[in-house]
């Protein structure tokens, strides 16, 4: 098979597949005539059957089908043969009716079980197309090929992709209704809190800094006190007042010094008597 070939079919399996339900092994519908077509082909049914639909595969065949291959006489011998290796599928009728008839009842009107359904029959491949989600196979000069989806199947996805993003009455009754917000009114807009200055303390008792006149008065103090080059240092109160300290503790040390130097003077030697 072809690499173009084999991506769309991979693609349509997957369309089956994601929107339908269909799973692996698939389970494919074998018809009497397209057994027959197998066997002068010498096409090897199952191989061909994982090669078109990209995966395993569970071929079946009907009561009913089987029994027109029976009618077919031992000319038919090989396709019986290649059809009992087939899984047998219940159809539950009492007579055999013909194989169309037999597998468009057994698909139903919803191919509620997903089969694929492998037919030579042309009537019976047109009614498949009404049913959605039916995935037909028929062989072309030796070749076997999948048919497009119909436009039924089309329908059918887009309801299913619609459903599954609106949920249902029970889903939407266990969900939290959400209580409604209050609309803001629109009203004039204040300026900007971080573009606003602050407010100066206007109590001096309350402020942490010094306000701006102590420091006037500080800066005065200081340019007062300070000597200018070249000129002459005034006396203060202060001074005076230092150097007053200063002589007081001089003296004061002076009188401490003299009373040492007095208990120090030592004692005059005694005068020994004179010896007669």
């Amino acid at each position: 098979m072809r690499q173009k070939r084999a991506k769309t079919y991979r693609k349509l399996m997957h369309l089956y597949s994601m929107s339908f339900g269909f799973r692996q092994p698939y389970q494919i519908l074998v018809d009497s005539e397209m057994c027959q077509i197998a066997i002068d082909a010498k096409l090897d049914l199952i191989k061909q059957f994982s090669t078109v639909l990209q995966g395993n595969v569970k071929p079946m065949i009907t009561q009913c089908c089987m029994h027109e291959l029976y009618l077919q006489g031992k000319a038919r011998q090989p396709a019986v043969d290649l059809a009992k290796t087939f899984e047998r599928r219940k159809c539950n009728h009492r007579e055999a009716i013909p194989g169309d008839e037999c597998l468009s009842g057994v698909v139903g009107d919803t191919n509620k079980h997903r089969y694929v359904v492998a037919t030579q029959s042309q009537s019976l491949r047109n009614g498949l197309r009404i049913i959605p989600a039916v995935p037909v196979i028929h062989i072309n000069r030796a070749v076997m090929v999948l048919e497009p989806p119909s436009e039924a199947t089309l329908k059918a996805k887009e309801l299913t992709e619609e459903q599954s993003l609106r949920p249902s009455a029970p889903e939407l009754a266990t969900v939290p209704r959400d209580k409604p917000v209050p609309k803001k009114r629109k009203g004039p807009k204040g300026p900007n809190p971080l573009s606003v200055k602050k407010k100066k303390n206007s109590n001096p008792e309350t402020s942490t800094r010094p306000s701006q006149k102590t420091k006037a008065e500080s800066l005065d103090t200081s340019s007062s006190t300070a000597q200018l080059p070249g000129q002459k240092r005034k006396r203060d109160s202060q001074d005076d007042k230092c150097e007053e300290q200063s002589v007081g503790m001089t003296n004061a040390a002076q009188n401490i010094a003299s009373t040492r130097t007095r208990k120090r003077r030592r004692k005059a030697p005694a005068v020994s008597p004179s010896s007669p």
